[in-house]
C-alpha cells in the first residue's frame, strides 16, 4: 500500500526495524562535509527516535567549541575527550549519533560503536566535499594553504577504516530524504526488515 500524507511510512516496518535495533543506537561515520548531522536527523525523525551529534555534545560539556580545544588541548586530547563522550552517549540507546570525521579512526571508538551500535558509513566525493566544507570555517583540520590536498589525504587515511563499518551508503547531491531513505532501506535489509519505510518531506529541515 502507498503510504499517504499522513501515514508518511508504514507502522509496522518501524516497528519491526525498532525492535531489532533493540538498545543500540545508529551511528554515522565519515568524512567532514558527508552529511551526517543532516542525515542523520531525517533518519531519527522518520524511526522516531533521538538524534545527537557529538560534536556538539562534546561542545556542551566543554563548554567550548572545537576549533578552541583543538587549539587549546591539541587533537590528542581532543581524540580522547571524543572518545570518552561518545562512549557515554552509547549507553543510552537506542538514538541516532552522528560523529566526528576522526571518531572512527580511534580503535576503542569503533569497538563501543560495534558493541553498542549499527555503524552507517555515508561515503561522498572529493568533490562534493569540498563544496560543503568550503562554506563552513570551523574546520580544524583544514586551516591550511591547500585545503583540498588535506582533505584528498584524509581520504586516503580515513576510508579504508570507514569501510569497516556494518554499512555503506553513498552519499551525493540530492535530496536528504532520498539519502536517508536509503540509509533505512540498508539498514532493513542489514537487520533483516522486510519491507520499505519512507521518509516523509513534511518535516524537511535545513541543515
Amino acid at each position: 500500500m502507498t503510504p499517504d500524507a499522513q501515514t508518511p511510512f508504514p507502522e509496522g516496518s518501524v516497528a519491526a526495524l525498532l525492535e531489532r535495533l533493540g538498545t543500540r543506537s545508529i551511528v554515522f561515520v565519515g568524512l567532514m562535509g558527508a552529511g551526517k548531522t543532516a542525515i542523520g536527523r531525517k533518519v531519527a525523525q522518520a524511526l522516531g527516535l533521538g538524534f545527537i551529534d557529538s560534536d556538539h555534545e562534546i561542545e556542551s560539556v566543554s563548554r567550548m567549541s572545537i576549533p578552541e580545544l583543538f587549539e587549546r588541548y591539541g587533537e590528542v586530547e581532543f581524540r580522547a575527550l571524543e572518545q570518552r563522550v561518545i562512549g557515554r552517549v552509547l549507553e543510552n540507546g537506542p538514538q541516532v549519533l552522528s560523529t566526528g570525521g576522526g571518531a572512527f579512526m580511534n580503535a576503542q571508538t569503533r569497538a563501543a560503536i560495534s558493541g553498542h551500535g549499527v555503524s552507517v558509513w555515508l561515503k561522498a566525493e572529493l568533490d562534493l566535499l569540498m563544496e560543503r566544507v568550503s562554506k563552513k570555517q570551523n574546520r580544524p583540520l583544514l586551516q591550511n594553504a591547500d585545503p583540498r590536498a588535506v582533505l584528498a589525504k584524509l581520504m586516503d587515511e580515513r576510508y579504508p577504516v570507514y569501510g569497516l563499518a556494518d554499512l555503506t551508503v553513498a552519499t551525493r547531491d540530492d535530496r536528504k530524504e532520498a539519502i536517508a531513505s536509503e540509509v533505512i532501506e540498508a539498514l532493513c535489509n542489514h537487520l533483516g526488515v522486510p519491507g520499505r519505510i519512507h521518509v516523509s518531506e513534511a518535516s524537511e529541515d535545513h541543515e
